[in-house]
């Protein structure tokens, strides 16, 4: 069951709570901004739903209340920044706006983050660049949940990639994805439901890929197009962990683990200047016309419409800017979360 908020209301609330905890209104809004946005997308897996756990991890301690990364490496066109474990959403919005700095001087412009925590939706950090005139790309590693292609271990995270193109009119172009072939809420549900799951989403414990849901919520993800999507995991880990000095492989701890242990997570930003490669406007033209190709392209028997990465996160995003759809749980959960912080949360309008 879920009810239709206010989606002014929720950033209010989810504000409310991280104010409640010891961030500046400042930092709380960012936060909120990142985690409703994520709702708003349809994203609800980086969404409101977070609140409670990166709560419970700040006032355990493994998450700090640290508002900004310290800069321990800055070289031209590339920095080094020292999360600190603090939020996400805050040391992501930090670096990226670093790279794009950086890019406006140099052409191009890349952060590596070490001793991060979660920044939630990649898509923001993109789209952020995007504004900016700049080809954007986030990535960020997770702990380990797939096996190399053979393996029975896991050995590298379903790491998420990102990739933000400015567009001439609208939205950008916005790739936002996880390595593995499925969600790990996907296998859950199916579980859940008593159905079986595709033999490529999930291994067992063995490492032998599996249609059952239960095995495979005690076996492994399998990464997305086999060798490929193992491939280009490890390289995220490689760009994020090894490359900033943080965590990587087993050095990053699960979200939902012991929440007095830090996540350790690593990020990586880059931003790439349209200007510096060519005319803005030729760039938009030819972005147009790529786009044109992709959309006005026959449609299979049965498909109404053609999209483009993002394109459909974005109609959903534009669609929910007065309301939000969320979970009763997840409310239920934001409500408990702001009585155990003592956070105010504003009055609720009638839902539906």
């Amino acid at each position: 069951m879920s009810a239709l908020l206010p989606t002014g209301w929720l950033r209010e609330a989810v504000t409310a709570v991280f104010h409640a905890v010891g961030f500046s209104d400042t930092a709380a809004q960012a936060v909120a901004d990142a985690l409703v946005e994520a709702d708003m997308r349809g994203v609800t897996s980086h969404g409101t739903m977070l609140v409670p756990m990166y709560v419970d991890r700040v006032r355990a301690g493994s998450v700090s209340r640290t508002e900004q990364a310290t800069v321990v490496v800055d070289a031209g066109a590339i920095a080094v920044l020292d999360a600190g474990h603090a939020l996400g959403q805050l040391t992501g919005d930090q670096a990226m706006a670093l790279a794009v700095t950086k890019a406006k001087s140099f052409g191009a412009g890349a952060v590596a983050v070490r001793n991060a925590f979660h920044f939630g939706g990649a898509f923001r950090y993109v789209e952020a660049a995007a504004r900016d005139g700049c080809v954007g790309v986030a990535a960020a590693n997770t702990r380990p949940l797939m096996p190399a292609v053979g393996g029975a271990a896991p050995v590298v995270g379903n790491n998420p990639l990102a990739v933000g193109v400015p567009m001439p009119d609208g939205p950008a172009l916005v790739l936002d994805m996880a390595l593995s072939e499925a969600a790990l809420g996907k296998i859950r549900l199916a579980a859940a439901e008593g159905r079986e799951i595709p033999p490529t989403w999930a291994s067992d414990a063995q490492g032998r890929p599996t249609t059952d849901p239960v095995a495979a919520l005690a076996g492994m993800l399998l990464p997305a197009a086999g060798h490929k999507g193992f491939g280009l995991a490890l390289i995220i880990d490689v760009l994020t962990g090894v490359l900033s000095g943080g965590g990587f492989g087993g050095g990053v701890r699960g979200l939902y683990a012991d929440v007095s242990v830090p996540n350790n997570c690593a990020h990586f930003f880059m931003a790439l200047d349209v200007a510096a490669f060519g005319d803005p406007a030729d760039f938009a033209k030819r972005m147009e016309c790529l786009a044109a190709e992709v959309t006005g392209s026959p449609a299979a028997p049965g498909v109404d419409r053609l999209y483009l990465p993002g394109q459909i996160e974005a109609d959903r995003r534009t669609a929910a800017a007065v309301g939000v759809r969320v979970e009763a749980s997840v409310l239920d959960a934001l409500r408990r979360t702001a009585g155990e912080v003592g956070a105010v949360l504003p009055d609720l309008p009638g839902t539906t």
